[in-house]
Parts: structure tokens; C-alpha cells; sequence
């Protein structure tokens, strides 16, 4: 099968990757790259297994127990991938493997050794190149092979060899570049918007006082798999106060009448991911209170929206929501005081605690700067993050009236930088207290 049908990136833009990260490294360095390890669940099962994104990112290729190499310069190959032989028995159990040949003429390796041979090849390939790029951390085991491997070449300088002086973390080079979307990158992301859309819709078209809060993550997350997407993430489906706790987990909750259900959950394809949030009333109407916190959340979401421009800071977002927020709560009685006092000191963090979005890709919260020498770096074309404003006031919270207790909100959209202006790639689905009243009550 074309890698293309596997991944929906085709191997010419999987090479433009790897050449223009080689570029980056220059000629004397060496990259290393392993791929995600399968974890064990319990006893003799795993958890679904999931590539590493930075390898995935590189090569498109599914399997665990592999290494990427990559040699910029080298005569004999400059992309290597040391992975599992074929097993006819292993096979049988766990599924086909590339195998050495199927990662050349499937996946567009220069070469590829079977993994077990990592440990007798991989140090002559470190002989001769002054820096190593590696991420440094992530798996212990691995950082004490590679450094292993070093001292193997160093033990050999007696005798003329050249081993890497310099190590350098890898995410300097790599996380930027995956910072900026490809067409093709954006298109997989849309896709995942669109079934995230889908998946929203059929929670608001199910939802009922009385449902309980994993039924409704069960219509959610059926939609992904219909559409051969998988959860992003562990889905946050908080109905009354739960909406409350940010990175809700239990979801087994049942709904009352006049519940608002806060639902965060986002499909990933083919690795990327989008990440979608809506409240609305499990009975279909918004009571006067949760309308207007609603509705002072989608102005700061609006407010923040504005922003999305080339050229324009990425923390201006942030700013815009924060004071739209604050102006609201200081209108509706829930702060007191002035708003210069309020955002100076910091009193709106009672109701809204969290930044007003991140970057979105490979991974939900996914990797690149937000600040470059200490400024709020500018906003580009290709980049692609999520703006998410919300309101949470506690069910304890006695400094406020007893109608505003218990309820939470937010509202989340994935927006992508043109050359200008922005796109909500999530648009389509309701957004606004009268459009979510609208689509609930059509069904």
C-alpha cells in the first residue's frame, strides 16, 4: 500500500521533511530518533499502542521497536531505520510488519537493519560526525544505550576514530518546523475537525436530563470510530458543577434537568489531532444565567478571535479574552472593583484559570515556542492552535450568589493562520447560546 493511503502524506513530503531537517543539522551531525514503545496495560495487555510524534512526523512509519537515523551527507544513505524482521509466527499474533524490505519500498528508507542489530551498526555510524541531535530524557534505557554507544567510538580515538563532541537537543530544530502546517498536514486536521463536528452534534442531539455522562461520551466517541478516527485525547464530559473541574476524568455522572454538560473531546486522524469544547443545556434551553456566562464567554472567545492575524502577537489572544471576561464579570456583580485593578491583580483567575489556547497538530497540545527571546512571537500563516476561553464559578463559592454556583463553561475552536487572516477549522458546528437552542431543538 502507498504510504499516502496510510498516512495521507505522501513520500515526497515525508523526504522534504527529513532533507530539511538534515539542512538545519548540517553535515557533520548525526539525528537519532526511536520510536514509541508498546506499554503494558496489565499482565499480558497493552495499551492501543500510539507512534511517537516526532517520529511519525519523520517517517510515517506504524511500528514500535524501531530507531530513525538520520546522516546528512553520508554517501551510502542518509536515512536509516533499524526496525523489526518479519515474523511469520509474531505475524500471525500481532499483525503484519514492514520487515527491513517493506520499510525501503514502502516507506522511502535509504537502507534499513533489523533492530537487533542496533547496537553492532549504530556506533560506526556516530564515528566521524562532531554532534548528535537527541531528545535527551524522554527514555532512560535509551539515553544510557546512546551514550554507550559514544563511549564505544570514544575507546576507539587511539586508533583514529572520531566521536561526536557535542549533543543537542533535537526538539530545537525539529519542534519548530512541525510548528508550521503543510496543505497536506491541514487537510488531515480538517478532516479531524469535521468528525470532532459530527461527534459534538450527536451529543447535543442525544443529550436529555437524566443521561448519564459516559453515555454521552459513548455517542461522541462511536462517531470517531465510524469515521476511523480515534479519542485525541481522554474526553471530558462534565455535566452541573464537573463542568467546574478542568481535566474532569470520572464521566459517570447522571444529568439533572436544568444541568448544563460541558463536553471537551476531539477526534485524532491519521495522528492529527483536533480539540473541540461546547456547553450546552442537557433540556435543551439555557436558564438566564448560564445564557449570560455563555454568552460572555463567546465574546471573549470573539474578542480573542480578532486577534488571529499574521503579524499580530500570539498572547494578544490571551489579553483580548482576559479583558472581555473581566469587563463581564465586573457587569454581572461577580467582581467587584475596577477593571485596571482586576487584571493588574489578577481576580478574574477566581473564574478563569487556564490560557486561552495552544497549539494543536501531531499532538493536542502540541509542540513549538510561544515565545521567542522573551516576546509573545508573532503569528504566521500554517500555524494551527486552539482558543478557548471559559468561566468556572465553583459550587462552594459563597462570595458569589447562590444562581451563579456550579456553573462552568467553555467554548473551543481550532483556527488555523492564513496568508490573511484565519480560518475556524470547526466552524459548522453551534457556537452561540441560540444557535445551540436551535440545534437542539430540531431534534
Amino acid at each position: 500500500m502507498d504510504i499516502r493511503q496510510l498516512t495521507g502524506i505522501s513520500a515526497a513530503e515525508y523526504a522534504r521533511r527529513r532533507r530539511q531537517l538534515m539542512e538545519m543539522a548540517g553535515d557533520d551531525a548525526i539525528l537519532v530518533l526511536p520510536a514509541a514503545s508498546e506499554r503494558v496495560r496489565s499482565l499480558d495487555t497493552h495499551y492501543p499502542f500510539r507512534q511517537d510524534s516526532d517520529f511519525w512526523y519523520l517517517s510515517g512509519f506504524p511500528e514500535p521497536d524501531a530507531v530513525l537515523v538520520l546522516i546528512p551527507g553520508r554517501r551510502h544513505g542518509e536515512v536509516i531505520l533499524f526496525c523489526r524482521e518479519r515474523d511469520a509466527g509474531r505475524e500471525a499474533w500481532d499483525g503484519a510488519r514492514a520487515g527491513q524490505e517493506g520499510a525501503v519500498s514502502q516507506y522511502g528508507m535509504d537502507d534499513a537493519y533489523p533492530i537487533d542489530d542496533l547496537d553492532e551498526i549504530l556506533p560506526g555510524l556516530l564515528e566521524g560526525r562532531s554532534r548528535v541531535y537527541y531528545h535527551f530524557g524522554r527514555d532512560a534505557d535509551f539515553d544510557l544505550k546512546l551514550i554507550g554507544w559514544v563511549n564505544q567510538v570514544r575507546a576507539q580515538v587511539r586508533h583514529g576514530a572520531q566521536p561526536p563532541h557535542e549533543f543537542l537537543e533535537l526538539g530545537h530544530l525539529l519542534h519548530e518546523q512541525r510548528l508550521f502546517k503543510s496543505s497536506a498536514e491541514i487537510a488531515l486536521m480538517q478532516r479531524a475537525a469535521d468528525i470532532s463536528v459530527q461527534a459534538h452534534a450527536v451529543a447535543m442531539r442525544v443529550a436529555r436530563p437524566g443521561i448519564h455522562e459516559y453515555e454521552l461520551q459513548a455517542d461522541l466517541e462511536r462517531e470517531f470510530r465510524a469515521n476511523d478516527a480515534c479519542a485525541a485525547y481522554s474526553s471530558i464530559v462534565g455535566t452541573g458543577a464537573n463542568g467546574c473541574i478542568l481535566h474532569y476524568r470520572d464521566n459517570s455522572a447522571r444529568s439533572r434537568d436544568g444541568d448544563l454538560v460541558l463536553i471537551d473531546a476531539g477526534a485524532e486522524y491519521r495522528g492529527y489531532a483536533s480539540d473541540i469544547t461546547r456547553t450546552f443545556p442537557v433540556n435543551g434551553r439555557f436558564s438566564a444565567e448560564q445564557r449570560a456566562l455563555h454568552d460572555l464567554v463567546g465574546a471573549a472567545q470573539a474578542a480573542a478571535l480578532a486577534q488571529a492575524q499574521p503579524g499580530i502577537a500570539y498572547e494578544a489572544g490571551h489579553l483580548a479574552a482576559v479583558q472581555t471576561l473581566t469587563e463581564g464579570l465586573l457587569r454581572l456583580g461577580l467582581l467587584k472593583g475596577t477593571l485596571e485593578e482586576n487584571i493588574a491583580e489578577g481576580h478574574y483567575q477566581r473564574f478563569y484559570r487556564h490560557k486561552t489556547g495552544h497549539w494543536l497538530g501531531l499532538d493536542v497540545h502540541d509542540v513549538g515556542d510561544y515565545r521567542l527571546a522573551g516576546d509573545s512571537r508573532m503569528l504566521e500563516p500554517g500555524m494551527v492552535f486552539t482558543i478557548e476561553p471559559g468561566l468556572y464559578v465553583s459550587a462552594d463559592d459563597r462570595g458569589v450568589e447562590a444562581r451563579w454556583r456550579g456553573i462552568g463553561i467553555r467554548t473551543e475552536d481550532d483556527v488555523l493562520i492564513t496568508e490573511d487572516g484565519h480560518r475556524v477549522l470547526t466552524a459548522a458546528l453551534a457556537r452561540s447560546a441560540d444557535e445551540i437552542e436551535e440545534a437542539m431543538a430540531s431534534r
